[in-house]
């Protein structure tokens, strides 16, 4: 019988490093952080524009990030982007549980899933839509709020997931003061939603 699977022994890495993690439902805690490279869902304001082209970025062997992650005491690996989806992810997820690690990944939701997630952190972008597949495992819903109208976009998208999936509204870095007001105003209207604030950038870390 033909094995057909696909195996990755590298991975364009932007950047990767040990800090904690600033948003939803893990907000607080250690978390290694990787960043692939690659991204075809171009976010207007998108705070990591250069991660969306792969071949700007070296191939890392996915052994030698476990190696780093294992370098530290962090039990939990974020695997983020740029669009981590459109690489496919089994062999990496399959590497860090072989050594004891909790796999997360942060997704627009837009290419199909692969690999073996603790953590399934949803963002769904208005510039491609989340596929149905990553909607249906979801673990966290978190919706960045740019304007008056993301309110109905994100209740779109609640419907959509699973009930047991964390709701997070997330104010646009950039309009910050202007959004928090409202989206308190929402949370406390809605309190099946919860607030998540990019804490890493209002302290000053990775």
């Amino acid at each position: 019988m033909t094995d057909t699977s696909i195996h990755i022994a590298t991975l364009p890495v932007m950047e990767h490093f040990y800090t904690i993690q600033g948003e939803g439902y893990h907000q607080g805690k250690a978390a290694y952080f990787i960043r692939l490279g690659g991204c075809d869902v171009g976010c207007v304001w998108c705070d990591v524009k250069d991660s969306w082209d792969a071949d700007k970025h070296p191939q890392v062997e996915i052994k030698q990030l476990r190696d780093h992650v294992k370098a530290t005491p962090g039990e939990i690996v974020v695997i983020t982007g740029g669009e981590p989806l459109l690489h496919n992810l089994d062999d990496l997820t399959a590497v860090l549980h072989e050594a004891g690690l909790k796999t997360n990944i942060e997704t627009s939701g837009s290419s199909a899933l692969s690999g073996s997630w603790d953590w399934i952190c949803l963002s769904p972008k208005k510039f491609k839509a989340p596929l149905p597949e990553v909607l249906a495992a979801a673990h966290e819903l978190k919706v960045v709020v740019f304007n008056k109208s993301d309110f109905s976009w994100a209740e779109k998208h609640a419907a959509l997931v699973s009930p047991s999936c964390k709701l997070y509204l997330q104010p646009e870095w950039s309009k910050a003061a202007e959004m928090v007001p409202l989206i308190v105003d929402y949370i406390k209207d809605h309190p099946k939603w919860e607030l998540s604030l990019q804490l890493h950038k209002y302290i000053h870390v990775p």
